[in-house]
């Protein structure tokens, strides 16, 4: 039997039919190829109109990428920034790579008799590009550091002849190198390539140590990372052509604001005796235009207001008859001044770090004479009226209890049931099991939220001291490193679990908590027990709408023919007006080994507000790092001092515990005061370490992830217990508290066992703080 095997229905089964398909057949034909021809008109205009789309995002990206190529090979371009990185990062010895012979060998190349080097930078007529190299020093973070935050190009340097230390991964790296490259990642690489020295000459041992190097070396760092051989003049020539071709990629946060690398840094005093000077700072301008009315901010020293604005003329032209003429003018010294530019004080944008608060802002109007005369009357009658209070309540909190409760307290047959409660919030309106005199709340009673550190506990504030105790000895200073060590590991195992104290009585010791039924849907209001210096920062209704309108402000800056703005790759010098004297100066003293970086600040980036980190421990540290411990933070181009008070990251709560310890593994957020910053940049945290000789540490490194005064921070704590009896529904707990009157104070709270059962504490059994919990369903023995 031939054919397909396949059932074939007959076409007027409608079984399986659609409803329109059904109607088909009553449709005339006029209207029937009318409808699939208007259908097929609109899906040929669709695809039309996404195709044409498509183009012109095409083209844009084509054009953009071409003007950026031609600004940065131009004969008006500055010049690019180079880091030969020292054996520090690859190497361990400091001897197995010479990376001022290098550097050498660079300058030589690029340089010619017409063109001398200024500021070690050089002018190649037949590269046709213009180049700064920088040399970072090896063994200090921070300069290095502060140089990759202007590279358009790191060249990782390493030694064939050479190795490092046995206990190292890589054969090739060392620790500091280890940690210099994490720190690089986590500010985001620029361009990077290999260059390896002190190959063999005989070509195939060359070939294959070259082979073995990169093979070794090309785990860590990023794909697109080329390997090049650097002994040679023709492997250089090689290697500068290749760079010369090379499109440039930089971090992205670089690429929102405009900086300048100084290459000279000079002093004006000023004629007031006010301690402040004009700092100058000369070099080439990048990224973006700078406005005049701009604020800037100085790498280590601050946000100040600019002064002038002076274009001078290209010390370091690529022409080489361009050179001829400047050199001939004999004013390489003095730089010729084409033209400056003044601040409009009317459009300068105001230098206004903190809000200042006005005491009677939140003041009443004034009362009239009738108000006034009520008021005596009604402080005369109370005066009259004997009140009955509850034991133990002072003058303040009498002031604030209303006379309704009074009458209920002394219609109350005993005064001990009716005494102090601890105060609970809940969702619901009533809760079984809350007795006492609630009706007044006490501002004791409100837990610490602020990252003022007078709202913490006195534990921590006793902590903090010992901790920044300097005349400690060496004992006393190794017992407090081995408690804070305990107390880190105990944290880890039993987090928010703390012991009832015996000599002090836990309503005062817990005074400033506040029981919470649930932490994730009870109400909190972030306005309420906010500490005073709340009144200094600033906030913003929208923040995304504020960032958005912000940006789109400098775009249009940048795209708009403004005169008061000085266009990228020009060389000025900035008068940055009111620095302190002590400051200028030492950023002069460190000007040869650390580069000095001004960067142009967005609207509303000086104010200072709080900021909220996305942070991570480093592995390579080991040491506990404690809320409140001092850090540095590199954020940007800014670095300041910081105290983070650490907290969970809870995505389905507006609320979010504290943190006691910065614990490894796992992302958490960093809380402080400082400016202003708009997203997204890079933060490295570094700790000081007791040599002074020593590079500080790298403790964390994380992202900034929001700027919100409003974010809810909560220290939780779980006073714990242990059943002595077990009955059905009813269990006897003791050492959870050590007093009758602390159990009554706790009474509204609720109780809950590691097994999900939940109860209440119905009434204290004995004298020493045992308690009789009554549960939903039985407790379980476990």
């Amino acid at each position: 039997m031939g054919g397909s095997r396949v059932q074939v229905n007959k076409a007027h089964k409608t079984r399986f039919s659609s409803k329109s398909s059904r109607q088909v057949h009553k449709t005339s034909l006029p209207e029937k190829s009318r409808t699939i021809k208007s259908g097929s008109n609109v899906a040929k205009g669709a695809k039309a109109a996404r195709l044409q789309r498509n183009k012109m995002i095409r083209e844009q990206k084509r054009a953009a990428i071409l003007k950026e190529k031609r600004a940065s090979s131009g004969s008006t371009s500055p010049p690019r920034v180079v880091r030969e990185i020292l054996e520090a990062v690859l190497f361990g010895l400091s001897a197995s790579v010479d990376v001022s012979s290098l550097e050498n060998d660079l300058l030589t190349l690029l340089s010619s008799k017409e063109n001398e080097t200024v500021f070690s930078t050089v002018a190649s007529s037949e590269y046709k590009l213009r180049l700064t190299v920088l040399k970072a020093p090896h063994g200090d973070l921070s300069s290095c550091i502060e140089m990759v935050k202007v590279a358009d190009l790191i060249a990782f340097v390493a030694s064939a002849s050479g190795s490092c230390d046995e206990g190292t991964s890589n054969y090739y790296i060392d620790p500091f190198g280890t940690q210099c490259l994490s720190v690089f990642r986590a500010l985001g690489l620029p361009s990077s390539v290999v260059l390896i020295r002190d190959l063999p000459p005989e070509q195939k041992q060359r070939h294959e140590l070259k082979k073995i190097c990169t093979s070794t070396l090309s785990s860590e760092f990023p794909e697109d990372c080329k390997f090049y051989s650097a002994d040679t003049k023709d492997e250089l020539h090689k290697f500068m052509w290749l760079f010369k071709e090379q499109r440039l990629s930089v971090p992205h946060w670089r690429n929102q604001r405009s900086y300048l690398m100084a290459q000279k840094v000079d002093l004006a005093s000023d004629d007031c005796e006010s301690g402040n000077c004009t700092l100058l700072l000369t070099g080439y301008l990048r990224a973006h235009s700078l406005s005049v009315n701009q604020l800037v901010h100085v790498s280590g020293a601050g946000d100040f207001q600019l002064s002038r604005i002076e274009i001078l003329n290209d010390p370091c032209p690529w022409n080489a008859r361009k050179g001829q003429d400047f050199m001939d003018s004999d004013e390489v010294n003095n730089e010729q001044v084409i033209r400056f530019l003044a601040p409009d004080k009317l459009k300068q944008e105001p230098l206004i770090i903190e809000n200042i608060p006005d005491p009677l802002a939140g003041e009443q109007t004034w009362p009239t004479e009738a108000e006034m005369a009520e008021a005596d009357q009604n402080q005369k009658q109370k005066r009259l009226k004997k009140r009955i209070l509850p034991r133990g309540t002072s003058e303040y909190q009498a002031a604030w209890i209303l006379d309704d409760s009074d009458v209920e307290d002394s219609d109350s047959s005993d005064d001990d049931a009716a005494g102090d409660g601890m105060v609970l919030d809940e969702n619901e309106s009533g809760c079984a099991g809350q007795e006492g005199n609630n009706n007044f709340d006490l501002d004791d009673d409100q837990a610490s939220l602020s990252l003022d550190s007078r709202g913490n506990d006195e534990q921590t504030e006793i902590d903090s001291v010992m901790m920044e105790g300097e005349s400690l000895t060496k004992e006393q200073i190794e017992q407090e490193i081995k408690k804070l060590k305990e107390a880190h590991a105990e944290d880890e195992e039993y987090p928010d679990e703390v012991d009832t104290p015996l000599d002090v009585l836990a309503r005062k010791r817990f005074a400033k908590y506040r029981g919470l039924k649930s932490f994730r849907t009870s109400s909190w209001d972030p306005k309420e027990s906010l500490p005073s210096e709340y009144a200094r920062i600033f906030s913003f209704d929208n923040f995304a709408r504020t960032q958005k309108h912000v940006l789109a402000k400098a775009l249009a800056t940048e795209q708009g023919s403004m005169d008061d703005c000085v266009p990228a790759s020009t060389y000025v010098r900035l008068h940055i007006k009111e620095v302190p004297v002590s400051v200028a100066s030492k950023l002069r003293m460190f000007a040869d080994r650390l580069p000095v970086i001004a960067c142009g600040l967005l609207q509303h980036e000086c104010k200072m507000s709080v900021l909220h980190f996305s942070i991570k421990k480093h592995d390579s540290y080991d040491a506990p790092i404690k809320s409140k411990e001092e850090l540095v933070f590199h954020v940007g181009f800014r670095q300041f001092v910081a105290r983070p008070i650490f907290s969970s990251d809870s995505m389905n709560s507006d609320k979010h515990k504290m943190e006691r310890f910065l614990h490894a593994g796992r992302f958490s957020i960093a809380s402080i005061y400082a400016p202003i910053s708009f997203h997204s940049l890079p933060l490295i945290a570094l700790k000081s370490v007791p040599d002074v000789a020593a590079s500080p540490a790298v403790v964390a490194f994380g992202s900034l992830r929001s700027v919100d005064p409003d974010r809810i921070i909560l220290k939780k704590i779980i006073l714990t217990g242990y059943p002595q009896r077990v009955s059905k529904l009813k269990a006897t707990v003791r050492y959870m508290f050590h007093n009758p009157d602390d159990v009554r104070w706790f009474k509204p709270v609720e109780v809950w066992t590691k097994c999900g059962r939940r109860g209440r504490v119905k009434e204290p059994v004995g004298t020493h703080g045992g308690d009789e919990v009554h549960f939903q369903w039985g407790p379980s023995a476990a």
